[in-house]
């Protein structure tokens, strides 16, 4: 799948979230790279900023935190458009967590890890 119709699934999910969940998000934008800086394919996604728990050290003027959607991974660990879906949404879940202050520990009791 070329980056423009992964880039489309990537809009269609983000559209699909709870209203309550992407309104609070704050100076934050949604990137889709092929690989993570490392180069392999472990990584489905990122959170690359301040988590609203950490904002006290946040000052004004601040570049935008990022979450990374990588879509090479993506598209080596799913088997069908459907698996790919449900991948980028758990994905997305699960980086907003992390601006929210939720850490890795809490979305694997949550099922979303």
């Amino acid at each position: 799948m070329d980056a423009d119709a992964f880039e489309q699934l990537v809009v269609e999910e983000l559209d699909r979230l709870p209203d309550d969940m992407v309104d609070g998000l704050d100076n934050v934008v949604f990137v889709v790279e092929d690989r993570g800086e490392d180069g392999s394919l472990d990584l489905l996604g990122l959170y690359d900023g301040w988590a609203l728990t950490e904002r006290d050290r946040y000052g004004v003027g601040e570049l935008p935190d990022r979450i990374i959607v990588y879509r090479e991974a993506h598209l080596a660990a799913c088997d069908d458009l459907d698996e790919l879906r449900a991948e980028i949404h758990t994905t997305l879940v699960h980086e907003i967590a992390h601006f929210y202050g939720i850490d890795d520990d809490r979305l694997h009791e949550l099922g979303w890890a």
